[in-house]
């Protein structure tokens, strides 16, 4: 029996053997006095089930407890062998059980459990669960699978000022010392990962969504210090398009009552689909300016985790297998809704340039898997929240509503639903309903598409008419085989569209087909007799997940004139062509760079801006040879972001993303001094009238400063001072990294790496890391490099978990690029002596490092 990393094959034993039917959870949040506690807190567990098998022996999950009693039908346990990895015996079962735990467990800092925080601004208290994968045992008693599904009744005890949220309304009662006791209404059935509770003095709006199916009521939570910049009409109303659109489409009205939606503080993540009761990291509250893309990302989130309600929630995984589905689902369901019910009605483009991007570098790491990962254990499981599960995943579901047709497929999901709400179920159980509503075989899509790995790379041919003719005599659509892996070729519902100029100058779509490749070599015949354009585009509407190849007339047009496609989803895959192209080594990275340095301030798509910038500063960082980067191409790519937000309409969101993207920049002596005149003297003075110098763009504007070596620890304190908050804690963590000194870079190592009572909370660590590797200071982190391995593994050691995965990503010197370091870390990787995690890590990053050497090599040979 393993309960800390339970297996799967322990997970279907037990559930084989057990029926769980409730559990009763009382939690004492105080310290006796009727304080906030700390350190730790008080849980009692009472849990009823059903054994299969009367005098059968199975174990209940718990972690990190102090246990002072457990009672099993009336008889005391022994505790005295309890451990976190086999957790807690219950043996000679009856054929009808009561298990009642009584024990301490710790509150945590890293975000797993129950995290505790303390806001700088009032020493206020917040506290929020995460469970999701298995840390409920962290707070209670529990058979901690997915497919142990019960009912759950939570009593907590709290400070009388405090705000208690869970999954179902509570009832309220005085206590002892000014406390008051929260009774929470029982639940409906669902899975442990999915329990929340959140207390504290949280600020609270309120609303309701009102339809044919009744009235659900509405909350927004978030710290008390944040009230101020919380938008709740436009959160209440996006909200409620949410739910117009997934009662429309789904069939079956919202399950859980009421819905509320708390940004909590210290997140890992960017949500958690808590049935009724969701958290959100609380950066979605903006304190500053932000521009359009965040909002739009931020709505994305906001259906991701509502559509998890139904497809996650109502319906659940039977096991981790099919986390791929849940969270595939959510993301495709989530771009659904914004194009069709919200105002971000190109949100195609956005998942184009930014999930297709994440998933064709992750299916092209050494640790790429099927979409249908084998997930014999949690350990596997964490490690697969990644782009292949989220991303890859809602492609390949995007692929097949194309495929079958979006009626159908939406005909499919109701049945499903309907079928296992309350229930668990597999992917084979959709996949049947799908193949019934749609009419067609599914097995060897699901075949073809889930079960192997790699993209297929997708280019065309075009032959003309007659030798220098200016019509089609022939297009054929060509597949290569998926790589990495076994090299197949799949079944793609593709467009192929024909763009060319028109008497404007722009660059528009003139024809297009729409086919089924199933072969290496696919003609295109109603494309024949068109005239020769000046850009063929492969999976034109992205409606496949594949490789864009352009051919050489394409790729002409395409370097020369991006800029002038009129479509946004074709110009964004032009985009995308070129990134991966580099990635890919073909194209010179001083190429690329140059073209997004012209063409970005003509690109209307703030989302594609912001994307591309970043893509070319780890471009010059990376891919770039770094003679050239450092002499010419930071300063010019600089440059241009400067001349861009001095032209850029005063107050625009464009403006605000290339003052952004010089910030990220080494900046020169010249552009240092119109920062501090920003600072200093206002925008005007600076030459960007319009923008506002607001609290996180002062943080912004300072670390470009200190990066360049324009003040010191002093300079960062007088600013921290000015926001003494947990926002400007993070910012004064990441500027106090980002100090051009040895010094500096290994205090911000010491911070990363300590343990015990001296332990950042993870949002500093991820704050600190942002700060440690910055253009044009490698020469400053030898010494990191060659602590790397040992450090990593005693902090893996230390911290297991979500933080020193973290660390491990953050700390690998991908500032390394030369084959010495990448000889080095292939062997690392290699000696099974390290933990599976820890060797999963190294090789991504190792992989990452052997692809921009292999680029650089590509940009120094066209800078010969």
């Amino acid at each position: 029996m393993r309960s800390l990393n339970l297996t799967r094959d322990d997970a279907a034993t037990r559930a084989a053997l057990l029926d769980v039917d409730a559990y009763e959870v009382e939690l004492d949040l105080t310290d006796g006095s009727g304080a906030p506690g700390a350190g730790t807190f008080r849980s009692r567990t009472t849990v009823r089930f059903a054994c299969r098998t009367p005098g059968a022996e199975t174990f209940i999950d718990l972690r990190s407890a102090v246990i002072h009693s457990a009672t099993l039908n009336g008889r005391d346990l022994d505790t005295t062998g309890y451990d976190d990895e086999v957790g807690l015996t219950l043996p000679d079962l009856a054929e009808e059980n009561e298990l009642v735990v009584v024990a301490d467990l710790a509150y945590t800092t890293t975000g797993e459990g129950l995290h505790r925080m303390v806001d700088p601004v009032d020493d206020e208290v917040y506290l929020y669960t995460q469970f999701e994968t298995a840390d409920a045992k962290r707070v209670f008693a529990c058979f901690d699978q997915p497919d142990l599904k019960a009912t759950y009744t939570l009593t907590v005890t709290a400070p009388g000022h405090w705000v208690v949220v869970a999954n179902t309304p509570a009832e309220e009662r005085p206590g002892e010392h000014g406390t008051i006791v929260h009774r929470f209404a029982t639940s409906e059935i669902m899975s442990t990962y999915l329990v929340a509770l959140i207390a504290g003095p949280y600020h609270v709006e309120e609303d309701t969504y009102t339809d044919d199916h009744g009235v659900i009521p509405l909350r927004l939570l978030c710290r008390a210090s944040l009230a101020e910049h919380l938008d709740a009409d436009r959160l209440f109303a996006e909200t409620k398009e949410g739910f117009g659109f997934y009662h429309r489409e789904f069939g079956i009205p919202y399950a859980f009552g009421k819905y509320d939606q708390i940004f909590v503080p210290e997140f890992n993540a960017g949500a958690m689909e808590n049935a009724g009761a969701v958290t959100f990291l609380e950066d979605y509250v903006f304190r500053s300016r932000v521009t359009g893309y965040r909002y739009e990302r931020r709505n994305e989130t906001i259906l991701h985790e509502m559509a998890h309600m139904w497809f996650g929630d109502l319906v659940t995984m039977r096991w981790w297998d099919d986390l791929w589905l849940n969270e595939s689902f959510a993301t495709f369901a989530s771009v659904l809704a914004q194009v069709d019910a919200t105002q971000y009605t190109d949100a195609w483009t956005t998942f184009a340039n930014v999930e297709k991007s994440w998933a064709y570098r992750q299916d092209q790491l050494p640790s790429t898997h099927p979409v249908a990962a084998d997930m014999v254990d949690l350990e596997t499981v964490e490690a697969n929240f990644d782009g292949i599960t989220y991303a890859k995943g809602a492609s390949v579901l995007k692929q097949l509503v194309a495929y079958v047709g979006r009626e159908p497929f939406l005909a499919g999901l109701r049945a499903y639903f309907r079928e296992h709400a309350w229930g668990n179920a597999e992917f084979d159980d959709l996949l049947r309903a799908l193949e019934t509503s749609s009419g067609r075989d599914l097995s060897g899509w699901a075949g073809q598409w889930l079960r192997t790995t790699g993209i297929n790379p997708i280019s065309v041919e075009v032959e003309r008419s007659a030798e220098g003719g200016d019509t089609i005599g022939a297009l054929t659509v060509v597949q290569g085989p998926a790589a990495p892996g076994a090299g197949e070729l799949r079944t793609h519902r593709l467009g192929v569209g024909l763009y060319s100029r028109d008497d404007s100058g722009e660059i528009v779509r003139t024809a297009r087909a729409e086919l089924d490749v199933a072969d290496a070599r696919t003609q295109v015949a109603e494309l024949a007799g068109e005239r020769v354009p000046d850009l063929v585009l492969p999976n034109d509407d992205d409606l496949t997940y594949c490789s864009v190849r352009l051919d050489e007339r394409s790729l002409a047009t395409v370097l020369d004139s991006l800029e002038d496609v009129s479509d946004p989803l074709a110009r964004t895959l032009c985009w995308s062509a070129l990134w991966e192209m580099t990635r890919e080594a073909r194209l010179p990275a001083r190429r690329f760079v140059e073209v997004v340095s012209r063409a970005a301030p003509r690109e209307p798509h703030i989302g594609v801006v912001q994307r591309v910038l970043t893509q070319a500063q780890t471009a010059l960082a990376r891919y770039a040879d770094q003679g050239w980067a450092d002499s010419t191409g930071w300063p010019a790519f600089a440059g241009a972001m400067l001349d861009a937000a001095r032209t850029a309409e005063p107050g625009s969101d464009h403006q605000l993303a290339f003052l952004t993207a010089l910030c990220s920049c080494p900046v020169t002596a010249d552009q240092g001094r119109v920062l501090e005149t920003l600072l200093a003297a206002g925008a005007d003075e600076a030459g960007l009238p319009g923008l506002v110098v607001d609290t996180d763009l002062r943080w912004t504007v300072l670390t470009a400063l200190i990066a360049a070596g324009a003040g010191d620890a002093g300079r960062i304190d007088d600013e921290l001072a000015a926001d003494d908050t947990a926002g400007g804690a993070r910012r004064a963590a990441t500027a106090r990294a980002a100090r051009p000194t040895v010094g500096a870079k290994e205090e911000a190592e010491a911070l990363l790496l300590a343990t015990g009572d001296d332990a950042p909370t993870n949002a500093i660590v991820r704050a600190t890391l942002l700060g440690v590797d910055l253009p044009g200071q490698a020469h400053l982190l030898a010494g990191i490099e060659e602590r790397y391995l040992d450090s990593v593994a005693a902090l893996w050691t230390a911290r297991a978990g979500d933080l020193a995965q973290t660390v491990a990503e953050g700390l690998f010197p991908s500032w390394s690029v030369d084959a010495d370091t990448v000889a080095r870390y292939e062997a690392a990787a290699a000696d099974h002596a390290r933990p599976a995690g820890l060797r999963r890590i190294i090789a991504e990053q190792t992989a990452d490092l052997a692809r921009a050497l292999a680029a650089r090599a590509v940009d120094t040979a066209a800078g010969d």
